[in-house]
Protein backbone atom coordinates (compact mmCIF):
# COMPACT_ATOMS: atom_id res chain seq x y z
CA UNK A 1 0.00 0.00 0.00
CA UNK A 2 1.37 3.40 -0.94
CA UNK A 3 2.12 5.84 1.83
CA UNK A 4 1.33 9.60 1.57
CA UNK A 5 5.00 10.38 1.15
CA UNK A 6 5.13 7.99 -1.80
CA UNK A 7 2.78 10.13 -3.93
CA UNK A 8 3.84 10.66 -7.50
CA UNK A 9 5.27 14.03 -8.68
CA UNK A 10 2.13 14.51 -10.77
CA UNK A 11 -0.10 14.19 -7.72
CA UNK A 12 2.07 16.63 -5.83
CA UNK A 13 1.89 19.17 -8.64
CA UNK A 14 -1.90 18.87 -8.75
CA UNK A 15 -2.09 19.43 -5.00
CA UNK A 16 0.17 22.49 -5.27
CA UNK A 17 -2.00 23.89 -8.07
CA UNK A 18 -5.17 23.39 -6.04
CA UNK A 19 -3.50 24.97 -3.02
CA UNK A 20 -2.39 27.97 -5.10
CA UNK A 21 -5.88 28.31 -6.52
CA UNK A 22 -7.65 28.69 -3.17
CA UNK A 23 -4.89 30.95 -1.89
CA UNK A 24 -5.21 33.15 -4.96
CA UNK A 25 -8.95 33.39 -4.40
CA UNK A 26 -8.48 34.20 -0.71
CA UNK A 27 -5.90 36.87 -1.56
CA UNK A 28 -8.16 38.38 -4.20
CA UNK A 29 -11.07 38.57 -1.75
CA UNK A 30 -8.83 40.21 0.83
CA UNK A 31 -7.49 42.75 -1.65
CA UNK A 32 -10.98 43.46 -2.94
CA UNK A 33 -12.20 44.21 0.59
CA UNK A 34 -9.17 46.41 1.33
CA UNK A 35 -9.61 48.25 -1.97
CA UNK A 36 -13.29 48.93 -1.26
CA UNK A 37 -12.45 50.19 2.22
CA UNK A 38 -9.74 52.50 0.87
CA UNK A 39 -12.08 53.93 -1.77
CA UNK A 40 -14.81 54.47 0.80
CA UNK A 41 -12.51 56.34 3.17
CA UNK A 42 -10.85 58.44 0.46
CA UNK A 43 -14.31 59.33 -0.90
CA UNK A 44 -15.26 60.44 2.60
CA UNK A 45 -12.33 62.86 2.70
CA UNK A 46 -13.23 64.19 -0.74
CA UNK A 47 -16.88 64.70 0.19
CA UNK A 48 -15.97 66.47 3.44
CA UNK A 49 -13.53 68.75 1.63
CA UNK A 50 -16.22 69.69 -0.88
CA UNK A 51 -18.60 70.52 1.97
CA UNK A 52 -15.99 72.83 3.53
CA UNK A 53 -15.31 74.49 0.18
CA UNK A 54 -19.00 75.09 -0.45
CA UNK A 55 -19.73 76.43 3.03
CA UNK A 56 -16.80 78.85 3.23
CA UNK A 57 -16.05 79.63 -0.42
CA UNK A 58 -12.36 79.28 0.48
CA UNK A 59 -9.76 76.56 0.18
CA UNK A 60 -7.70 77.59 3.20
CA UNK A 61 -9.08 74.92 5.52
CA UNK A 62 -6.46 72.78 7.28
CA UNK A 63 -6.06 69.04 7.17
CA UNK A 64 -6.84 69.01 10.90
CA UNK A 65 -10.16 70.75 10.24
CA UNK A 66 -10.88 68.19 7.55
CA UNK A 67 -10.24 65.15 9.76
CA UNK A 68 -12.20 66.69 12.64
CA UNK A 69 -15.14 67.28 10.35
CA UNK A 70 -14.98 63.77 8.88
CA UNK A 71 -14.45 62.20 12.33
CA UNK A 72 -11.31 60.42 11.24
CA UNK A 73 -7.63 60.90 12.10
CA UNK A 74 -4.53 62.48 10.64
CA UNK A 75 -3.00 59.04 10.35
CA UNK A 76 -5.96 57.86 8.31
CA UNK A 77 -5.81 60.91 6.04
CA UNK A 78 -2.11 60.47 5.28
CA UNK A 79 -2.68 56.83 4.43
CA UNK A 80 -4.57 57.98 1.36
CA UNK A 81 -3.24 61.45 0.51
CA UNK A 82 0.24 62.94 0.68
CA UNK A 83 -1.26 66.29 1.62
CA UNK A 84 -4.02 68.78 0.98
CA UNK A 85 -2.89 69.57 -2.56
CA UNK A 86 -3.15 65.91 -3.52
CA UNK A 87 -6.67 65.86 -2.11
CA UNK A 88 -7.61 68.89 -4.22
CA UNK A 89 -6.20 67.19 -7.31
CA UNK A 90 -8.33 64.15 -6.48
CA UNK A 91 -11.43 66.35 -6.34
CA UNK A 92 -10.58 67.79 -9.75
CA UNK A 93 -9.98 64.30 -11.16
CA UNK A 94 -13.37 63.12 -9.92
CA UNK A 95 -15.24 66.09 -11.37
CA UNK A 96 -13.45 65.98 -14.72
CA UNK A 97 -13.86 62.22 -15.14
CA UNK A 98 -17.59 62.34 -14.35
CA UNK A 99 -18.22 65.34 -16.58
CA UNK A 100 -16.26 63.97 -19.54
CA UNK A 101 -18.03 60.61 -19.32
CA UNK A 102 -21.47 62.25 -19.14
CA UNK A 103 -20.77 64.58 -22.06
CA UNK A 104 -19.30 61.77 -24.17
CA UNK A 105 -22.47 59.75 -23.62
CA UNK A 106 -24.64 62.78 -24.41
CA UNK A 107 -23.08 63.36 -27.85
CA UNK A 108 -22.33 59.80 -28.97
CA UNK A 109 -25.10 59.80 -31.61
CA UNK A 110 -24.71 63.44 -32.70
CA UNK A 111 -23.08 64.78 -35.85
CA UNK A 112 -19.55 65.97 -35.15
CA UNK A 113 -20.13 69.73 -35.30
CA UNK A 114 -23.23 69.45 -33.12
CA UNK A 115 -21.33 67.24 -30.70
CA UNK A 116 -18.54 69.82 -30.49
CA UNK A 117 -21.08 72.60 -29.96
CA UNK A 118 -22.64 70.73 -27.05
CA UNK A 119 -19.34 69.81 -25.39
CA UNK A 120 -17.78 73.25 -25.78
CA UNK A 121 -20.95 74.92 -24.49
CA UNK A 122 -21.04 72.53 -21.52
CA UNK A 123 -17.42 73.26 -20.60
CA UNK A 124 -17.93 77.00 -21.10
CA UNK A 125 -20.92 77.07 -18.79
CA UNK A 126 -19.90 74.30 -16.38
CA UNK A 127 -19.14 76.76 -13.60
CA UNK A 128 -22.74 78.00 -13.68
CA UNK A 129 -24.53 74.65 -13.98
CA UNK A 130 -25.11 74.38 -10.23
CA UNK A 131 -26.19 77.78 -9.00
CA UNK A 132 -26.12 76.60 -5.39
CA UNK A 133 -22.45 75.61 -5.69
CA UNK A 134 -20.99 78.94 -6.80
CA UNK A 135 -18.77 79.24 -3.73
CA UNK A 136 -17.55 75.65 -4.17
CA UNK A 137 -16.65 76.19 -7.82
CA UNK A 138 -14.86 79.47 -7.14
CA UNK A 139 -12.86 78.07 -4.24
CA UNK A 140 -11.83 75.06 -6.31
CA UNK A 141 -10.92 77.19 -9.32
CA UNK A 142 -8.62 79.40 -7.26
CA UNK A 143 -6.84 76.44 -5.72
CA UNK A 144 -6.57 74.52 -8.97
CA UNK A 145 -5.06 77.51 -10.73
CA UNK A 146 -2.38 77.56 -8.04
CA UNK A 147 -1.76 73.84 -8.57
CA UNK A 148 -0.56 74.54 -12.10
CA UNK A 149 2.65 75.93 -10.59
CA UNK A 150 3.20 73.22 -7.98
CA UNK A 151 1.60 70.06 -9.40
CA UNK A 152 1.53 70.58 -13.16
CA UNK A 153 1.75 66.88 -14.04
CA UNK A 154 -1.10 65.96 -11.68
CA UNK A 155 -3.18 68.85 -13.01
CA UNK A 156 -2.66 67.72 -16.60
CA UNK A 157 -3.61 64.13 -15.74
CA UNK A 158 -6.79 65.34 -14.06
CA UNK A 159 -7.79 67.21 -17.22
CA UNK A 160 -6.88 64.30 -19.51
CA UNK A 161 -10.42 62.84 -19.87
CA UNK A 162 -11.69 66.22 -21.05
CA UNK A 163 -8.75 66.71 -23.39
CA UNK A 164 -9.31 63.25 -24.91
CA UNK A 165 -12.96 64.04 -25.55
CA UNK A 166 -12.07 67.23 -27.44
CA UNK A 167 -9.27 65.46 -29.33
CA UNK A 168 -11.52 62.57 -30.38
CA UNK A 169 -14.21 64.90 -31.70
CA UNK A 170 -11.78 67.19 -33.54
CA UNK A 171 -9.87 64.34 -35.21
CA UNK A 172 -13.19 62.71 -36.12
CA UNK A 173 -14.31 65.96 -37.74
CA UNK A 174 -11.08 66.24 -39.72
CA UNK A 175 -11.43 62.65 -40.94
CA UNK A 176 -15.03 63.34 -41.98
CA UNK A 177 -14.02 66.48 -43.85
CA UNK A 178 -16.22 68.82 -41.80
CA UNK A 179 -13.29 70.49 -40.01
CA UNK A 180 -10.26 72.25 -41.41
CA UNK A 181 -7.26 70.20 -42.50
CA UNK A 182 -4.86 73.06 -43.19
CA UNK A 183 -3.50 72.90 -39.63
CA UNK A 184 -1.91 69.97 -37.78
CA UNK A 185 -4.63 68.17 -35.83
CA UNK A 186 -2.66 68.18 -32.56
CA UNK A 187 -2.15 71.94 -32.73
CA UNK A 188 -5.81 72.57 -33.52
CA UNK A 189 -6.90 70.41 -30.57
CA UNK A 190 -4.49 72.21 -28.23
CA UNK A 191 -5.63 75.69 -29.24
CA UNK A 192 -9.32 74.80 -28.93
CA UNK A 193 -8.85 73.11 -25.56
CA UNK A 194 -6.84 76.02 -24.16
CA UNK A 195 -9.41 78.55 -25.38
CA UNK A 196 -12.37 76.63 -23.93
CA UNK A 197 -10.67 75.91 -20.61
CA UNK A 198 -9.50 79.49 -20.22
CA UNK A 199 -12.97 80.87 -20.96
CA UNK A 200 -14.56 78.44 -18.49
CA UNK A 201 -12.14 79.47 -15.75
CA UNK A 202 -12.86 83.16 -16.34
CA UNK A 203 -16.59 82.45 -16.13
CA UNK A 204 -16.11 81.32 -12.54
CA UNK A 205 -15.41 84.91 -11.55
CA UNK A 206 -18.26 86.57 -13.43
CA UNK A 207 -19.71 89.49 -11.48
CA UNK A 208 -22.53 90.52 -13.84
CA UNK A 209 -25.95 88.96 -14.35
CA UNK A 210 -25.82 88.83 -18.15
CA UNK A 211 -27.19 85.83 -20.01
CA UNK A 212 -24.59 83.10 -19.92
CA UNK A 213 -26.47 81.15 -22.60
CA UNK A 214 -26.12 84.02 -25.06
CA UNK A 215 -22.42 84.28 -24.29
CA UNK A 216 -22.05 80.53 -24.82
CA UNK A 217 -23.65 80.84 -28.27
CA UNK A 218 -21.25 83.62 -29.22
CA UNK A 219 -18.29 81.66 -27.88
CA UNK A 220 -19.32 78.57 -29.85
CA UNK A 221 -19.64 80.61 -33.05
CA UNK A 222 -16.11 81.91 -32.45
CA UNK A 223 -14.81 78.36 -31.94
CA UNK A 224 -16.77 77.05 -34.93
CA UNK A 225 -15.13 79.49 -37.33
CA UNK A 226 -11.73 78.56 -35.91
CA UNK A 227 -12.43 74.84 -36.23
CA UNK A 228 -13.84 75.05 -39.72
CA UNK A 229 -11.44 77.69 -40.96
CA UNK A 230 -13.84 79.88 -42.93
CA UNK A 231 -16.76 82.09 -41.98
CA UNK A 232 -19.11 80.54 -44.54
CA UNK A 233 -18.79 77.07 -43.01
CA UNK A 234 -16.69 75.56 -45.79
CA UNK A 235 -13.76 73.67 -44.23
CA UNK A 236 -10.36 75.14 -45.05
CA UNK A 237 -8.17 72.67 -46.90
CA UNK A 238 -4.43 72.30 -46.89
CA UNK A 239 -2.77 73.49 -50.08
CA UNK A 240 -0.04 70.91 -49.55
CA UNK A 241 -1.65 67.85 -47.95
CA UNK A 242 1.09 65.47 -49.08
CA UNK A 243 3.81 67.68 -47.61
CA UNK A 244 1.93 67.91 -44.30
CA UNK A 245 1.43 64.14 -44.14
CA UNK A 246 5.13 63.60 -44.80
CA UNK A 247 6.04 66.10 -42.09
CA UNK A 248 3.78 64.33 -39.57
CA UNK A 249 5.34 60.95 -40.38
CA UNK A 250 8.81 62.35 -39.81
Amino acid sequence: MARPDDESPEAGSAADAADASWRDRALERSLRAARAKAISRSDRFIQTAMELLEETGRSDFTVQELVDRSRTSLRSFYQYFAGKDELMVAILEERMARSAAAWREEVKDKETLEALRIVISRIYGASQEEKSSTSLVRAMALHHMALVNTHLGDYQRALAPLARLIRDLVTQGIDEGVLRSDLPADELVLVVFQAVLGAAQLNVFRIDDSDLGAHADIFWDFCRVGLVGTADGTPARSARPAARKAARRS
